[in-house]
């Protein structure tokens, strides 16, 4: 349970991004339709937590350490293509519209004009591409946590100070505008937003699961993790709800609740809502650099500071403009995304259930044979890892190194196990006798954080070559 809990919060970091933070997107995706949009929340809430367990499943059961590999094992090769280009689309226009959520939020809180709150985030983009963005984003992880918590205290002022007339509020509600080429419809608008989700969060939900061999287990932590997201989609829908009147033209609507609270909350929260949108811009931007200089590790740089200067330059469109044109575009290229996922796992739900079996068992006998207490495997028990190692559809010996590593992680973890990793080199990628560590790393977009999930205590040991 305590590891289903564990995946379940990394994917509510991963979704309750800056832009979810700004509460603009809320604004013209639901609220714009008044009740109706109370309800395409709910639908699109629902829609994002099946989806997150379908796609968790499927990253844990092809041991997925980049996106490239699951979409080539669904799906064609040129629908695989058309998967990554639209990834790395997405990449880019969801990292200018931050860039332009920069200078929203400064102009907004302190009244500066919006070029300089995106020149700011554009210096601190720059400097990032000089550092260890892996060290800067950690030392900030703590933010999500700290907009949910700042969340559900607006929640329960909220509660105390309901409006009286709800008619009302409809009303003026509905005279927002909706997202553009969503043609005025609550529920197309509220699936947008679900594929639009989708898109954006896919690529590193198949990493964050690849780190976790028990498919069943990691789909169980994608469910509760999407629906966690939902549930706070709803409380953020009900707070701009209730607060419509004083927020309805405000580039950055949840931070305007928190200014009409106390000044001094409102700079607070501005400063929280600008670190989320950093730690987002310089990931997307960092994620594009190194994918772009996949072939040229060496051009890494001068990528890097290419996207981040056009974004900047596209983020002089303003903050609430981009959010109601790019992000339904990119809704619509996420629905092709989102129908061959659900497709895929539909399709390979029943070997996804019989591999479940195959590494619980795996599991079973790795615990045996790490048990500084018990009795080494018995011919028998190795005959059976070899078949069921060799009946994966991942493969025989990186399979069982993958089993192994995640076990013993858990068992170095367990203060009542006597077993230490540092006795079993071959499984402690400390060691130069590690045997699962990758021989290139730096090479693929996602590597940086496939090495971090070593240090996290999940250990992913199969390698791209090899599959």
């Amino acid at each position: 349970m305590a590891k289903t809990f564990k995946i379940a919060l990394a994917l509510v970091g991963l979704t309750v991004g800056a832009g979810f933070a700004s509460g603009q997107e809320v604004i013209q995706y639901f609220l714009s339709f008044g009740y109706w949009g109370i309800l395409g929340a709910a639908v699109a809430g629902t829609a994002i937590a099946v989806f997150s367990a379908w796609v968790y499943q499927l990253g844990s059961y092809y041991l997925a350490d980049n996106h490239s590999v699951v979409f080539r094992s669904v799906s064609r090769p040129w629908l695989a293509k058309y998967m990554d280009i639209t990834t790395m689309f997405t990449l880019f226009c969801i990292g200018f519209v931050m860039v332009a959520g920069a200078g929203a939020n400064m102009e907004q809180q302190f009244g500066f004009p919006t070029w300089v709150g995106s020149a700011i985030m554009v210096v601190l983009l720059v400097l990032s591409g000089f550092l260890d963005v892996d060290k800067l984003t950690s030392v900030i992880s703590f933010i999500t946590p700290l907009l949910i918590i700042c969340l559900l205290g607006a929640f329960v002022i909220t509660l105390m100070n309901i409006p009286d007339d709800f008619g009302y509020i409809n009303e003026i509600a509905q005279t927002n505008p909706h997202a553009s080429g969503t043609f005025d419809n609550w529920l197309i608008t509220a699936l947008n937003y679900a594929t639009l989700v989708m898109i954006m969060d896919t690529s590193m939900m198949l990493v964050f699961a690849g780190s976790h061999m028990n498919p069943a287990q990691t789909g169980k932590g994608g469910l509760l993790g999407g629906v966690m997201f939902a549930v706070l989609l709803m409380i953020l829908v009900f707070i701009l709800f209730c607060n419509m009147e004083d927020v309805m033209d405000a580039d950055l609507p949840l931070l305007m609740v928190f200014d009409n609270m106390h000044p001094s909350v409102g700079v607070f929260v501005s400063i929280v809502i600008y670190l989320m949108i950093y730690n987002t811009a310089v990931g997307l931007f960092y994620a594009l650099g190194r994918r772009l200089s996949n072939d040229k590790p060496g051009k890494f740089r001068p990528y890097y500071f290419a996207v981040v200067a056009v974004g900047f330059a596209l983020s002089f469109i303003g903050f609430a403009d981009l959010v109601g044109w790019v992000y339904p575009v990119l809704g619509y290229l996420g629905l092709v995304l989102g129908i061959v996922m659900g497709v895929a796992w539909f399709r390979d739900r029943k070997d996804i259930q019989d591999e479940t079996g195959r590494r619980e068992r795996l599991a079973e006998l790795a615990s045996t044979q790490l048990d500084p207490e018990a009795d080494d495997l018995t011919g028998e028990e190795r005959n059976e890892v070899d078949e069921l190692t060799s009946g994966s559809n991942v493969g025989g010996k990186d399979l069982w190194q993958s089993v192994q590593e995640e076990v013993a992680a858990d068992m170095h973890a367990d203060s009542s196990s006597d077993f230490d990793i540092k006795t079993v080199p071959a499984l402690d990628p400390e060691s130069d006798s590690y045997a699962g560590a990758p021989d290139t790393p730096g090479e693929d977009i996602h590597w940086q954080s496939y090495e971090e999930m070593y240090k996290t205590g999940e250990f992913p040991a199969v390698k791209p070559e090899d599959k």
